[in-house]
């Protein structure tokens, strides 16, 4: 009785932090505006999509125990699918000599989703059939070959990346303010979304693979087919943070799908709280806001970086979120 009591309170805690978090991203515009400071409007907008593209990664580390060090490169994809895109709606030609280009949303982002989905799709069906250290360095692997196409195709800008004249169509026009606006809709269904997934039957083979996978298959559960689907969901998902930073930046680069910027996703995931969906937000926001923060007193900032983020993960088992619901102490 004391553990489902536990666990109904910390339950009834997540809703309350997943609303806090958002009224504090709705209140951002307002005190930005009444300090006088845009510049607040530009880094919350980059949390936000950084947050989405953690909040994919839990998907597959929080919930599907599967850690992958390549997924920054479905962000490139997705980012890439619109500039590339962009760049023939803007200078004429074909892509590989069948598609045109176009700088319409209703066009380009469905098109990069997809196209994110489809390079999950087939990185999973090799990298799903290993398991650990193996996995590890699969999805390494795949995303080095993706950032390596990417840095020596010339035609867009090659290591230097390709620059867009705007943003897509319709929000071409549209204010820094009002593009926040879109990007926090576009969170809150994305969060939405990716915890409706988590709380149906697929969640739950999803995590009972995690736990033992052998088990769940001498049940007959087909684990490998959910854990595709997974992976394919979680690299469409990171596209469509792809094609908000595209927007965001009007500039697209390679380094976006470097194993760096993986490594600084499963960071944001490990601080923010693996396994509890808004968790990457609340991840992505102290990543960044430290990096600012730190980055003033030195170029160096890693050094004063690494040591506490040594302390979150010894002190706070499940990253900052544990430490507000108080799953530390209650497990």
């Amino acid at each position: 009785m004391r553990t489902l009591t536990s666990r109904g309170g910390v339950a009834w805690r997540r809703r309350v932090v997943f609303v806090l978090v958002f009224a504090l991203l709705i209140a951002v515009p307002i005190v930005a505006g009444a300090l006088g400071q845009p510049f607040y409007i530009r880094l919350f907008t980059r949390i936000m999509i950084l947050g989405l593209a953690a909040i994919s990664l839990d998907l597959l580390l929080g919930y599907g125990g599967m850690v992958s060090l390549g997924h920054a490169a479905f962000v490139g994809v997705g980012a890439y699918s619109v500039g590339i895109l962009a760049y023939h709606a803007d200078n004429g030609g074909r892509l590989f000599g069948l598609f045109g280009g176009s700088d319409a949303a209703w066009i380009v982002w469905p098109v990069a989703v997809a196209v994110g989905g489809f390079a999950a799709f087939v990185v999973g069906l090799v990298s799903l059939r290993t398991r650990g250290f193996s996995f590890i360095m699969i999805t390494l692997a795949f995303a080095q070959m993706i950032y390596y196409f990417f840095v020596s195709w010339q035609t867009y800008g090659g290591d230097d990346g390709l620059q867009m004249m705007s943003r897509n169509r319709p929000i071409a026009d549209f204010t820094n303010v009002q593009f926040y606006w879109l990007v926090l809709v576009c969170l809150l269904l994305a969060t939405l979304l990716v915890d409706r997934v988590i709380g149906s039957r697929f969640g739950m083979v999803l995590r009972g693979a995690r736990q033992n996978d052998r088990r769940m298959r001498a049940i007959g559960v087909p684990v490998y087919r959910y854990r595709l689907a997974a992976f394919t969901l979680a690299g469409a998902i990171a596209a469509f943070s792809g094609v908000l930073l595209a927007n965001s930046e009007t500039f697209v680069s390679p380094a976006t799908m470097s194993w760096l910027r993986s490594a600084e996703l499963i960071v944001m995931v490990v601080m923010g709280g693996m396994g509890t969906v808004h968790g990457g937000i609340i991840g992505a926001a102290v990543y960044s806001l430290l990096e600012l923060i730190l980055g003033n007193y030195t170029e160096h900032w890693q050094i004063i970086f690494g040591p506490f983020f040594i302390l979150v993960v010894l002190f706070a088992r499940r990253g900052f979120l544990s430490l507000v619901l108080g799953e530390s102490r209650e497990g």
